[in-house]
């Protein structure tokens, strides 16, 4: 069994986008966060800071694509880990030993990192990032189900919609998995809860979000990079 001891939602931003740094700038604003220094050969990353607690946001600059999101599952044995992923149905893409990025039998992408030490999971305020949703078409969704919970660990239970699944998270862990089943090509967005929706996406509206569709329990936007993410009725 993987021992996965962090979790973290990367948001991948295209270089042609209009503008990277205004959609970093976006989710500093949604998050409460800071930003820390850039890193990367060409200064293509940087981590949300939390004010209290361990990071588990991450942005990055990337060379091609729509914008988007990934995972990276922080383990103890990244080597080990990657070759187990693989028995599973992963396939690697890229391997610089305590960096693996690989795709699920889906064709997720994911990252597999070391684990630093981060323990602690950022308290929320008015609303928190706390869930990754992997959309997964009909198709192919049990197969995709299973091998994230057999990847992880987590125990794989039905939502409280017919389409939803998700898996247990441990204490603590700062992201929770939802699996969703779409008819669509698959892909992974960010989750947020908050106390009050209404409020909520009319905030993320001033700040240059735009809004795409509204449904019962969840509002779904684009932020100014036109990445897709959700804002959704659950307590914070």
């Amino acid at each position: 069994m993987m021992d996965v001891r962090w979790v973290t939602g990367f948001l991948d931003t295209p270089s042609r986008a209009a503008s990277p740094v205004s959609a970093e700038a976006f989710w500093q604003a949604v998050t409460g966060s800071g930003l820390s220094a850039r890193r990367g050969p060409g200064g293509e990353f940087a981590t949300l800071v939390p004010a209290g607690g361990d990071a588990y946001l991450r942005v990055q600059v990337v060379g091609d694509g729509p914008a988007r999101a990934h995972l990276d599952l922080h383990v103890e044995d990244v080597p080990a880990q990657a070759r187990r992923a693989v028995t599973l149905g992963a396939v690697v893409v890229l391997d610089e030993e305590d960096l693996v990025v690989l795709r699920s039998p889906a064709g997720l992408p994911f990252c597999l990192v070391a684990w630093r030490g981060e323990a602690v999971r950022p308290a929320g305020g008015r609303s928190l990032v706390d869930q990754m949703c992997l959309d997964v078409p009909v198709g192919g969704f049990d197969a995709e189900a299973d091998f994230w919970a057999a990847l992880t660990g987590w125990q794989r239970r039905p939502g409280s919609l017919p389409e939803f699944d998700f898996l247990v998270r441990p204490d603590g862990m700062p992201l929770r998995l939802l699996l969703q089943r779409v008819d669509a090509a698959a892909g992974m967005h960010l989750d947020l809860a908050c106390t009050d929706r209404a409020a909520e996406v009319a905030w993320h509206v001033s700040l240059g979000a735009t809004v795409v569709a509204v449904y019962e329990r969840w509002t779904t936007l684009r932020d100014p990079a036109g990445r897709v993410y959700c804002v959704t009725d659950r307590p914070v």
